[in-house]
Formats: C-alpha cells, structure tokens, sequence
C-alpha cells in the first residue's frame, strides 16, 4: 500500500508558493496514517505529494502499480478549495476504481492535537 499526502495549502499560499506549512501538515498527517496501518498489520509506505491532489495520484501511479485510489476527504462543507470535487475529478481523469472516504470530525480533532 502507497499513502500519498498532498501538501495541501490555501488558495493565496498556493498561488504566492508559500507551501513549507502545507508541507509540515502533510508529513504529520503521513506519519499518523502510517502508524496506524502499520499498527493495523497493514504493510504500508508513504510520500508526501504535489499540492494538488490529482497531480499527487498522478505522480504517484508513476512508480506504483496500484489496482484501487482511496481519497479522503473533509466533509465537503469544511474541504479546502483543492479538495472540493477531486473525487468526481479523480474519476474522470483515472481508469482505476476509486473509493472516498470521508473523515468524520473526530478524527480529524484527534489528528490535529497530533
């Protein structure tokens, strides 16, 4: 299994390239999810990934032959800007299945204090 975090950032720090927080946020949010597949039994490894994550699952299919694309997400009314629609945009884009999850507010408050 390959976990791909995307350095996610805000619209105007993308656009300024300003992307070291985005970048600190997914390494947290990689190391976590990988401690808890690991602790899962689940063999897995991790990259950190381009902000915009199509362009992440992309570069990613590069180097691993993946059968399936698992995007979590924020429910929609709290998703960032670069999360609105990728799941829709992943499936027009990509010919493998793709699965959304969603992450529930707990789990995400969890994460944070992390």
């Amino acid at each position: 299994m390959l976990v791909v975090c995307p350095a996610l950032t805000s619209a105007v720090r993308h656009w300024a390239s300003d992307v070291d927080g985005g970048r600190a946020r997914a390494e947290r949010r990689l190391d976590e999810s990988l401690s808890l597949l690991r602790d899962a039994g689940i063999d897995a490894q991790g990259e950190i990934g381009d902000d915009d994550p199509l362009q992440a699952i992309e570069d990613a299919l590069r180097t691993f032959g993946a059968d399936e694309i698992v995007v979590a997400t924020h429910p929609e009314e709290s998703a960032t800007w670069l999360e609105r629609h990728v799941v829709e945009r992943a499936r027009e884009r990509f010919a493998l299945p793709i699965a959304h999850v969603v992450i529930e507010a707990e789990a995400r408050s969890s994460a944070a204090v992390q």
